[in-house]
């Protein structure tokens, strides 16, 4: 009996791959961290009146607003497109050193703002123009771009551990950089910290409770607060967060307050 003949090639007709404006990780390799003492090509503001926030945030032109949320070592910018939607009327500020993710998550904000356009003649200017970011070096050039008391919220999800004694002191979290870091931020506003690494947590937490200005906070009145929304983006909107979540990893907050100190008359 002959054979029957096969129509076509006989392979399966690849699959068409959905068309995105989305940035790919794959195509942003870099190192998972950057020695932050080391020299980098980076341009930043004199102060913070010369920085330029319209070209970040040009649907607030004009506004005088800047930015309220600032996440330290953003990252991939998860934490930032979760809040932005959240706060449509704050400015949300993420800060990376490495070039290949700074690139990622300018490049992914401009798609977002692509696809999700408001419509023409609308008065709102549709979601995720309030977010931007900058590549800086947290560590030397934070005054530079903020003005005293401006931040409502200060973010540091997941930083680097540095797990050497002698590289401790690149910590993102001392007694040098929480002086800055109270300058910066407005009395009543909140410092979130999370890491998977118990002895960084117990660091941060210590270096805060020691420090005049900051007072801890519990995730219970924070909750209580209306600050929910927040901290559920703190544990998993990063990459960190929901890598860990994976390997069913333990995640350690601590939340401070920036306090009010009364002046003496």
């Amino acid at each position: 009996m002959p054979k029957r003949k096969r129509s076509g090639s006989g392979k399966k007709p690849a699959k068409e791959q959905p068309k995105t404006l989305l940035p790919q990780k794959r195509h942003y390799r870099q190192r998972a961290h950057a020695n932050p003492f080391s020299d980098h090509a980076l341009v930043y503001p004199a102060s913070p009146e010369t920085m330029d926030w319209d070209s970040h945030y040009p649907a607030f032109a004009g506004s005088a607003k800047t930015p309220e949320f600032a996440d330290v070592g953003c990252g991939f910018g998860g934490l930032l497109i979760a809040l932005a939607p959240m706060f449509p009327d704050k400015l949300l500020l993420g800060m990376e050193i490495r070039v290949q993710v700074s690139q990622y998550v300018q490049d992914r904000i401009t798609a977002l703002r692509a696809t999700n356009a408001a419509p023409e003649g609308s008065t709102d200017p549709g979601p995720y123009q309030n977010v931007s970011i900058v590549r800086a070096n947290s560590m030397k050039f934070m005054p530079n771009y903020f003005p005293k008391h401006s931040l409502s919220a200060l973010f540091f999800l997941f930083p680097d551990p540095h797990f050497k004694s002698r590289k401790h002191k690149a910590r993102i979290i001392s007694p040098t950089l929480l002086a800055e870091y109270a300058y910066i931020l407005r009395p009543g506003g909140i410092v979130y910290t999370i890491t998977d690494v118990k002895d960084l947590h117990e660091w941060m937490k210590t270096h805060l409770e020691e420090f005049p200005l900051f007072e801890y906070v519990s995730e219970e009145a924070l909750r209580e607060e209306g600050k929910g929304p927040i901290l559920d983006a703190v544990y998993s909107s990063t990459e960190e967060g929901k890598k860990v979540e994976r390997n069913a990893g333990d995640k350690w907050l601590a939340c401070f307050r920036r306090i009010e100190v009364a002046r003496v008359s």
